[in-house]
């Protein structure tokens, strides 16, 4: 008796994924900077907020620095499954 596996994408992923695969390499090379973007500006703004006096360049350092020790983080672990194998 074969027990079909659920799928672990949601439809909204899926439809996600169809809305990815219809842009050109370019678009999608855009909307990844695009993206970048935004998370660096609500760094610098997490920043800002938290060392409202340092000059650009020193925030323009923590930035760096807090995107280095982001990329030299590991990821999350990923959930065990429950079934003993």
């Amino acid at each position: 008796m074969s027990q079909q596996r659920k799928s672990k994408l949601t439809h909204t992923d899926i439809e996600l994924m169809h809305l990815r695969l219809a842009l050109t390499p370019g678009q999608r090379i855009q909307s990844m900077l695009d993206v970048r973007a935004l998370l660096v500006g609500i760094i610098r703004g997490r920043l800002r907020k938290k060392h409202p006096d340092i000059s650009e360049v020193e925030l323009n350092l923590k930035l760096l620095a807090e995107i280095e020790r982001s990329q030299n983080a590991r990821p999350w672990p990923r959930s065990v499954s429950r079934r003993s194998d």
